[in-house]
């Protein structure tokens, strides 16, 4: 909040004084007002979605209608007294910067505390046994969310695996509506719980909810429930009705305002702008990747791109010129320290002492910006995988091929080479599903962030 006061309120009141205009001062604290007014009724600052309703276009919708309230103003004042046009909208331009700089901030920030188990609400999770070792499962395995786990209400005697405390039951058919409500109440309240997460079931059917539901919010406690969607980013659920029913609807992923288009865009002069200001340092590291170790500077690859079309992939060379032919080798002696399809190593012989620096900086994957200008790849996206991994993928493995692989990617700053397979994959098929141009833009911000820190490079 005071990031979009002072985002807004400063730049407006010095354009004021600079027009020479009277009382700028009221005038810029009537513009912060109006902002940070216009970004409380949006819910922006709600403590259940701090960090998550962060989004870039979130803040840019924002700042049209802000943008547009002004020119209302203008326009009914007939602009006497008041700024010109441009000036004003010059003026509101670093608040919108600003907030969609500092919001991604803030959720990485979010996301610091919860893996340190502050700012989370504490969940008891109520269904069948079934959906709710599903459901303890899921949520005990990451910590990006709001939920830790303090208690379950299985409906029936069947007992659960994920060992969660059992604060109550619920009794298979269901008969006794009261004793739900009752049951739910005394299990809230003996653990201690902020909301209650419902997954429905065949037994836990739509009737027993609504009694749940009526209990809780007479109690004055909240509860969500939980529809067994998995993987899909809250922007693409739209919830209605139909004959009294409560349907969610799931839009295809980054089909809105054109964003297909605006990342294509975006890699394209991306590309081309990194390659003018990094030509310098491409000159650096060729004679420095020439001068340590025989070879070629670039070290050519064919990888699968969109929908698996080869491609040559470029790199700056970090390996011994043979390091292909000895891969085998390596590969059969059970070196390999991967458990999926990709071949990785901790210390792999046949990396050079350069090439060890390149890799821990990511500078080895700068000439990649030759395949993103071509169309090859895209600035954001999964790993390029090689013929021969995408020779073994499974059906749903084969899913991560749907859109351009990309330099960097929710793999590289999530952990790299230290993540299993099984989490690459879901990363990758998470990012393939809900991919929109706002979480390129948080990815390429924790990028710097995952270079920095080197994790999993090598």
């Amino acid at each position: 909040m005071l990031t979009d006061t002072c985002g807004i309120g400063i730049p407006l009141a010095a354009a004021l004084a600079a027009d020479g205009r009277e009382v700028p001062l009221a005038g810029g604290l009537a513009g912060a007002g109006a902002w940070t007014a216009i970004r409380a009724l949006r819910r922006r600052y709600a403590a259940q979605r701090l960090g998550e309703s962060w989004g870039v276009l979130a803040a840019l919708r924002d700042w049209v209608l802000l943008a547009g309230l002004l020119a209302l103003a203008l326009t009914l004042s007939d602009a006497q007294g008041g700024p010109r046009p441009t000036l004003a909208l010059a003026a509101l331009t670093p608040g919108l910067l600003l907030s969609a700089t500092v919001a991604p901030m803030t959720r990485l920030h979010l996301n610091r505390q919860r893996r340190e188990a502050r700012a989370v609400r504490r969940a008891l999770v109520v269904g069948e046994p079934a959906a709710v070792d599903h459901v303890v499962g899921r949520l005990a395995a990451r910590t990006d969310h709001a939920y830790v786990v303090v208690g379950a209400v299985p409906v029936g005697l069947q007992s659960l695996q994920c060992g969660m405390p059992v604060a109550g039951r619920l009794p298979a058919a269901g008969a006794d509506r009261g004793r739900d409500a009752d049951a739910v109440l005394r299990a809230v309240a003996d653990s201690g719980a902020d909301v209650a997460l419902v997954a429905p079931g065949l037994r836990m059917t739509g009737e027993r909810l609504r009694q749940v539901i009526w209990a809780l919010h007479g109690a004055g406690l909240q509860l969500a429930v939980v529809p067994g969607l998995t993987e899909v980013a809250e922007a693409r659920v739209r919830p209605t009705t139909a004959a009294g029913l409560t349907v969610l609807q799931v839009a295809p992923p980054a089909q809105q305002f054109g964003q297909p288009w605006l990342k294509s865009l975006a890699d394209r002069l991306g590309a081309a702008l990194g390659l003018l200001v990094l030509a310098p340092l491409f000159g650096v590291l060729a004679l420095a990747v020439r001068g340590t170790s025989p070879g070629p500077v670039f070290h050519r690859q064919t990888r699968c791109g969109l929908r698996g079309t080869p491609f040559t992939m470029w790199k700056f060379r970090t390996m011994v010129a043979d390091a292909e032919a000895r891969r085998a080798e390596l590969a059969r002696s059970g070196a390999n320290q991967h458990d999926g399809h990709m071949f990785k190593m901790r210390r792999d012989p046949r990396v050079t002492p350069l090439g060890a620096v390149l890799r821990r900086l990511s500078l080895d994957e700068l000439p990649q910006l030759l395949n993103v200008l071509r169309g090859d790849m895209s600035l954001i996206g999964p790993r390029p995988p090689l013929p021969d991994e995408v020779a073994h993928y499974s059906p749903t493995e084969l899913r991560r091929l749907a859109v351009r692989p990309g330099m960097t990617g929710l793999w590289q700053v999530s952990g790299r080479s230290d993540l299993s397979w099984d989490e690459t994959v879901a990363l990758d098929l998470w990012y393939v599903d809900n991919w929109s141009v706002a979480t390129d833009v948080e990815i390429m911000t924790r990028t710097l962030r995952a270079v920095v820190d080197g994790r999993g490079a090598y």
